[in-house]
């Protein structure tokens, strides 16, 4: 199981009080040391975070592979076309989201042409879907060469049902259910990301997952076998406040590995 960090929460402090301090790129050699395979980085529209210059020079000075998280929108297209990170994941985008919501719709008319300009620039393409078999099959038909699974909702049910999260004030309304009730869903989501990695890497496709995994819930997913990649960040981040980055690093790699 490989592990792609995301440092977009470094970047995310730095831009909370507007100075140059922490600065992202100072993340790779850490990430290098601790054994990461990948750097994950969302350059978005809005650059609330991630900056222009940022993914230059981390594209530019990394030893590990980039992979770089964008919008299907042209002029971000051809700013990853100039970039050329190892990697473009397309992902969709909301102003007011916090983070992203769910999977990449489909059936965007400008994807044909967009996953066709990146290949023609020597980057490979992933699409970001929700658990889905259409949303599996239609990356196929597309031509992607990645997909990654969105475990926002698994991430959900399992905070849901192991923390305390239901009695602070981001308690997740429509998951107000019992115990028993959301351990079967639970259980649900699970095997549909395990039925569906399978059925992606039998049709040719490499199979990533992200979005709200931890310590606690990487375990379960990281177990299923055709899931090859994890990307995380803000729960490697938000230890490393009391780790260290590359202690964070450390635990998580030894969390996948159980």
């Amino acid at each position: 199981m490989k592990l792609g960090v995301n440092i977009d929460h470094i970047a995310v402090l730095r831009e909370a009080r507007r100075i140059f301090d922490p600065n992202p790129l100072d993340a790779l050699k850490i990430c290098e040391k601790g054994g990461v395979d990948q750097i994950t980085i969302h350059l978005r529209e809005d650059r609330r975070h991630i900056q222009d210059s940022d993914a230059l020079a981390i594209i530019k000075q990394s030893k590990l592979p980039v992979n770089l998280e964008c919008a299907i929108e042209p002029s971000m297209i051809n700013i990853a076309c100039n970039l050329k990170p190892n990697r473009i994941t397309l992902v969709p985008e909301k102003r007011a989201e916090v983070t992203t919501e769910g999977g990449l719709s489909l059936t965007d008319d400008r994807l044909p042409d967009t996953i066709k300009k990146l290949h023609t620039n020597n980057i490979e393409v992933s699409l970001f879907i929700d658990p889905t078999k259409e949303a599996v099959e239609k990356s196929k038909e597309l031509g992607a060469d990645w997909i990654e699974f969105h475990t926002g909702l698994y991430a959900n049910l399992y905070a849901t049902l192991y923390t305390d999260i239901r009695n602070s004030h981001h308690a997740i309304a429509e998951l107000n259910l019992s115990n028993e009730i959301l351990e079967q869903k639970l259980q649900i989501e699970l095997e549909k990301l395990d039925t569906l990695s399978k059925k992606a890497h039998e049709i040719g496709l490499k199979v990533a997952a992200g979005h709200g995994l931890n310590y606690a819930n990487v375990g379960e997913i990281a177990k299923l076998q055709y899931i090859e990649e994890l990307n995380i960040g803000q729960s490697i981040i938000a230890r490393s406040i009391w780790a260290g980055l590359e202690g964070a690093i450390n635990e998580m790699i030894m969390a996948i590995k159980v």
